[in-house]
């Protein structure tokens, strides 16, 4: 339970631009090499865990935008069958 709770407070603590940030800069670490196997573990957990709240923010995105889509569809269906109608 405890890492469910780190996630959470990870993902409520970083916007979507602070978690891409910090994970390219993680790629970038772990490219560079030079860092030992602990170090490199560390950082791939940190990188999965940022993959993770970046995931969530753009999955949200996504469904804002298929909502919006949804609404504006249907209100463009109502209005045509209005015109229909007449």
């Amino acid at each position: 339970m405890s890492s469910t709770g780190t996630e959470t407070a990870t993902e409520s603590a970083l916007g979507y631009e602070q978690a891409r940030d910090e994970l390219i800069d993680v790629v970038r670490r772990l490219e560079a090499g030079g860092t030992s196997l602990e170090e490199s573990l560390a950082l791939w957990e940190r990188g999965e865990e940022l993959a993770k709240v970046c995931r969530r923010w753009l999955d949200g995105a996504r469904a804002r935008l298929d909502a919006a889509l949804a609404e504006r569809e249907d209100g463009e269906d109502g209005d045509a069958g209005a015109e229909r109608d007449d």
